[in-house]
């Protein structure tokens, strides 16, 4: 049995490709697993209302190449966010959650990433942030029923770019289901915004850190940037993840139609498992 496992974000991949042929993708490149993507579009949000017999299909395709889906990164709650001040909007987000917490049970994943928002196209308020905490209750206990892990992501925005800022949360909400799953990328663009250490930041976490998205990142930008070429120092962060007790990660990067994609995702295997594998 491996000491860690590595995952690959499904948005590595192009859009068209099949169930099976996503997870034999990742394989080939020697990943142990896929994230899947549920985002804010409305094909990626219609997952949340797969048929049996398209559940099935899902199954059938992580039997045959036996690659599993093994979390879901949530992100479809920017458009739908737990803190909207438009209630039908609020009552949709907590809908998302419990189809998400359900689809993961079904399918034997363990982890469901949550963006870290209370809301994204809005302006956050005191009222915002009331009903966010509420709702995470909420979905501490819908989560706590199916024994799913929930995440927070570490975001692009004040609101919650830190562990220190997730921990906040975690905390009041209180609930062995819900921890935070930072971000590399994002965590080392705030050390730098608050003059602080990504290490540090980790720290926070203690005990409440379910896994750690591993993403390059330039100051100022926070996606689309290529492993090597960014500021994030992956052995740092992934010797920090490693002493506090962290064995899942997942390679997030983004599919680009200029290259040649699977080669890509051998170059990011090969890439995060030569940091892995020394981490200590």
């Amino acid at each position: 049995m491996s000491k860690y496992q590595l995952g690959l974000y499904e948005k590595s991949m192009p859009g068209d490709l099949t169930w099976a042929e996503k997870l034999q993708a990742a394989k080939n490149a020697g990943f142990d697993y896929v994230e899947m993507s549920i985002d804010e579009t409305d094909a990626k949000l219609a997952r949340l209302d797969m048929t049996d017999g398209e559940i099935d299909e899902v199954r059938a395709a992580m039997r045959a190449t036996g690659v599993p889906f093994r979390s879901i990164c949530l992100s479809g709650h920017r458009k739908f966010p737990l803190g909207c001040p438009d209630m039908q909007k609020q009552d949709r987000s907590l809908d998302i959650m419990q189809k998400a917490v359900a689809l993961a049970a079904k399918l034997g994943i363990r982890t469901i990433q949550l963006a870290g928002y209370d809301v994204y196209y809005e302006e956050g308020t005191d009222k915002t942030r009331a009903d966010f905490l509420q709702n995470l209750r909420k979905a501490a206990d819908m989560a706590a029923a199916e024994g799913i892990q929930m995440g927070f992501e570490t975001m692009e925005t004040p609101f919650m770019d830190t562990v220190e800022k997730a921990m906040n949360y975690v905390r009041q909400v209180d609930s062995p289901y819900l921890g935070v799953y930072p971000d590399s990328g994002n965590i080392t663009n705030a050390a730098l915004l608050y003059d602080g250490d990504v290490a540090d930041d980790l720290e926070t976490g203690r005990g409440h850190i379910v896994a750690v998205h591993l993403k390059e990142t330039v100051p100022g930008k926070y996606r689309e940037i290529p492993f090597g070429t960014g500021h994030v120092d992956f052995q740092k962060i992934v010797n920090k993840s490693w002493q506090l007790g962290v064995r899942r990660f997942v390679g997030e990067f983004w599919y680009d139609p200029q290259t040649d994609w699977r080669e890509e995702l051998q170059k990011a295997n090969d890439f995060l498992r030569s940091y892995l594998d020394k981490a200590e």
